[in-house]
Formats: C-alpha cells, structure tokens, sequence
C-alpha cells in the first residue's frame, strides 16, 4: 500500500483525564477523507515529571470507543521513545494525545 505524507501532532490537554472531546473534530477529519490515523497514543504528565504513555485499549470503555473506530489497526509506529521525548515537553500535570496520521488529501500529488 503506498502512504501519501505522513505528520505527528501532538495535541495536549490541561489535567490528566482523557474524555474524548476531540473525538468528533478527529471523526470529521476521517470520515471526510482529509486523514487516515496510523497510530494513536495518549501521553500523561504527573506534577512531579513522570511520563505515562496510554494505548487505546488501556482507555477506560467509553472514551476508547470513542476513538478506536477511527483508527484502523494501531500501528506501534510511535515508540516508547517518541512518547517520551513527546511527553517530556508537556506542562506537569497536563496530557496529550499524540496521533501519527496520513494526508490523505494529498495522495493525489504522488
């Protein structure tokens, strides 16, 4: 399968509780064709530095169902370095998720 340009965003959050507000604008961005998600990972940062990175399927139900339809197979391209080196510049006691995704829009310049 050939993959059209491929970008990391890291989109963080005050406090450390992941509620799926940017599930729908994520969902838009899909089910239009402008993205394809590769991989999805969800990153913490304790007020004392410590980084945790969460998998979609360590999300409690709810919120994990609420992403995981719009990410085909997560990938593990994002490594556990990335998610340290990503979560290391949040804010202490703040959260991000970190999505690895595809301009499908763009595929047509190939």
């Amino acid at each position: 399968m050939e993959v059209g340009p491929v970008e990391i965003l890291v989109v963080s959050f005050p406090g450390n509780q992941f509620t799926g507000e940017i599930a729908p604008a994520l969902a838009e961005l899909v089910e239009a064709g402008t993205i394809r998600v590769i991989d999805l990972v969800f990153v913490t940062k304790s007020a004392d530095g410590e980084v945790l990175g969460i998998e979609l399927s360590d999300l409690d139900e709810a919120t994990g169902a609420a992403f995981r339809r719009h990410v085909e197979e997560p990938s593990g391209m994002l490594s556990d370095e990335d998610i340290a080196d990503l979560g290391a510049e949040l804010a202490p006691s703040s959260s991000a998720a970190i999505l690895l995704f595809e301009h499908v829009w763009a595929t047509k310049f190939r």
